[in-house]
């Protein structure tokens, strides 16, 4: 079975992060997605409302898990199996970090690949942080952006 490893933060999940993972399911037998706590992001959500915000988006899509991330990911990885994490990239901006951490990902376990894969063009702009930004002041204007679980929990901590 070749398991892949979905790393992020998740905060929240997007469009863009399904679709990254429905284009990942086409290569996986199982995909785990892995979701970091990453107070230096200082997170807008919890990781248990993350974890269930996903969750209630996967249950439909065979083989796919979601865990917490309690470790360095390419420990992670190696613990559960997986042959390769899946990342995601949006734009030219993002591959210097995607490129380092792939790199030093593979000097500390090179048995593990480093996948990425770009969303569809309807979400390459698409950001948690975007997100979070819009629905401060406007949080109907997500709902083409994220699943509805998530239109709903951004709704409730941006009331006006």
């Amino acid at each position: 079975m070749k398991i892949a490893v979905y790393p992020g933060t998740f905060d929240p999940i997007t469009l863009g992060h399904l679709d990254v993972l429905k284009r990942a399911k086409r290569m996986f037998d199982k995909i785990i997605i892995a979701v970091a706590p990453n107070d230096l992001k200082h997170p807008l959500l919890p990781l248990e409302t993350r974890l269930r915000l996903i969750e209630e988006n996967i249950k439909d899509i065979e083989n796919v898990e979601v865990e917490p991330l309690r470790s360095l990911t390419i420990d992670f990885a190696k613990e559960h199996g997986a042959i390769a994490l899946i990342r995601g990239l949006r734009a030219v901006s993002d591959f210097e970090f995607e490129f380092q951490l792939a790199q030093m990902n593979r000097h500390l376990n090179p048995e593990v690949e480093t996948i990425i894969l770009m969303p569809s063009n309807l979400y390459f702009y698409t950001s948690s942080s975007i997100i979070k930004q819009i629905a401060a002041f406007e949080p109907d204007k997500i709902k083409s952006f994220v699943p509805p679980n998530v239109v709903t929990v951004l709704q409730e901590i941006y009331k006006h």
